[in-house]
């Protein structure tokens, strides 16, 4: 596996986003939307209902995320990827509005991964178990929209040099088929 460390700054527009390949390592700067189930269910239905979303959702990233409460003295509480594939049935509605890429964790399923290439995003993971080493990447966060959702709510969070790996790019690569042949 040939991976490269490359620096990026949202929002990632197709052309950052082409030159990413499944194994590479990112470390992304700027503003992201965090968003969940429940956030997602409502900007699908929005969207469905022809209905303007709280956010443009052109060139953004959405990272799978419910953020802990900030401790008196952070800016951001413990921020870890939730399971990314309970979202795979509401993308296709946010991709076709424009968005570039999503973070979370785990594998996704064949069909969001045809929808991938189809609509050129990309799906970055990190790591799970290191939630409160990623909120000191986090510079600010703050509630955007769908407030009554809590922890569920839209976020604007702005990361500096947050780590993450490409899971699947705009080709069709996939690191999760990567590692299991590397294990063979």
């Amino acid at each position: 596996m040939n991976s490269e460390i490359l620096k990026l700054i949202t929002p990632l527009s197709e052309d950052k986003i082409k030159k990413l390949r499944s194994g590479d390592t990112v470390y992304l700067s700027g503003t992201i939307v965090g968003a969940r189930d429940m956030a997602h269910r409502r900007m699908v239905k929005a969207i469905k209902n022809g209905e303007k979303l709280p956010v443009s959702l052109q060139n953004e990233t959405i990272f799978y995320v419910g953020p802990s409460p900030a401790p008196p003295d952070k800016i951001s509480g413990s921020i870890g990827p939730t399971t990314s594939a309970r979202m795979d049935s509401l993308t296709e509605p946010l991709l076709k509005n424009g968005l570039k890429a999503m973070i979370g964790k785990g594998k996704r399923s064949e069909d969001y991964k045809k929808l991938l290439i189809k609509y050129r995003a990309v799906y970055l993971v990190t790591i799970g178990g290191a939630s409160a080493f990623l909120s000191t990447k986090v510079k600010e966060i703050k509630k955007i929209a769908y407030r009554d959702l809590g922890a569920e709510a839209l976020y604007s969070i702005t990361v500096k040099d947050f780590p993450l790996f490409v899971a699947y790019d705009i080709y069709g690569g996939d690191v999760f088929k990567l590692a299991e042949a590397g294990s063979r």
